[in-house]
Formats: structure tokens, C-alpha cells, sequence
């Protein structure tokens, strides 16, 4: 993908529905099983700003007459997409309200209600997915 986006003779309008239906939703796909932490947000971020930078290419610095790399206001100006995190809660969340509807047979639902035996290890928690469906419910 990375020589199909940074083609420089398909259109930017391409790119775009090439990054929306086929990028975007490899990353997307699955998301509502994460359990996104301030690191991994930071990590999708970064992946965003890359492929983005990477379709629409380096910009001409008129001043300097030098290439530099887009910032990231001007990737975001050049492509105003959904926010990554709000479209990943909200499908964290949709996700929650099926398994609440499914029926306690289901092994699904188990595991959100369940609880693990014995001890778990040494040091601060990890952050649970039900965590983040309370941390998103609040807001």
C-alpha cells in the first residue's frame, strides 16, 4: 500500500477513498475488543499522520525554496476525517450494548461478567476493557 499511496500519478481524491475504504478500516477492524491506552492512542495517531504525509507528499517552503514534511494542522486541513478515537469509542460502546443484550449462555457475555481466579501479577493493573466502556459511558 505504502507505493500504491504515494503514487504520483493517482489523484489525491483517490488516495483519499483508497485510505477511507481499505487503510482505515484495517486498523478499524476489530476495535471493539481494544482496550485503548494512552500509548496505543498516541500509536494510531502517529500511524494516521504517516499515511497521511505519505499520500500527500512533502510541500515547498516558498520562503526557504526547500521540501519539508507537512505538519500536522496542515494534514489535518488537507484531510478532515472522523477522529480515530471517537469513531474506536464509539464502536467500543456498540460493542457493549450487544454483549449486554446477548444471553448468559453465550461465551461472550461470560467473559464481560466473569471474573479470574487466583492472583494476578505484581504492580498496578492493566487497563480492562470494561474500564474503558465506564471511562466512555461517564463522558
Amino acid at each position: 500500500m505504502q507505493t500504491l499511496l504515494s503514487y504520483s500519478l493517482l489523484s489525491k481524491n483517490l488516495k483519499i477513498k483508497i485510505y477511507r475504504t481499505i487503510v482505515f478500516n484495517l486498523v478499524y477492524y476489530g476495535c471493539e475488543t481494544w482496550s485503548l491506552t494512552v500509548k496505543e492512542q498516541r500509536r494510531l495517531r502517529v500511524f494516521r499522520n504517516r499515511v497521511l504525509r505519505r499520500m500527500f507528499g512533502p510541500k515547498r517552503d516558498e520562503v526557504k525554496k526547500e521540501w519539508r514534511k507537512l505538519h500536522n494542522e496542515e494534514l489535518n486541513d488537507l484531510y478532515c476525517s472522523p477522529n480515530i478515537f471517537r469513531v474506536t469509542k464509539l464502536g467500543i460502546i456498540r460493542w457493549a450494548g450487544h454483549v449486554a443484550r446477548i444471553g448468559e449462555k453465550r461465551g461472550v457475555y461470560r467473559v464481560l461478567v466473569g471474573k479470574p481466579e487466583g492472583k494476578g501479577p505484581l504492580g498496578r493493573p492493566k487497563l480492562r476493557w470494561e474500564d474503558n466502556i465506564k471511562m466512555y459511558s461517564k463522558k
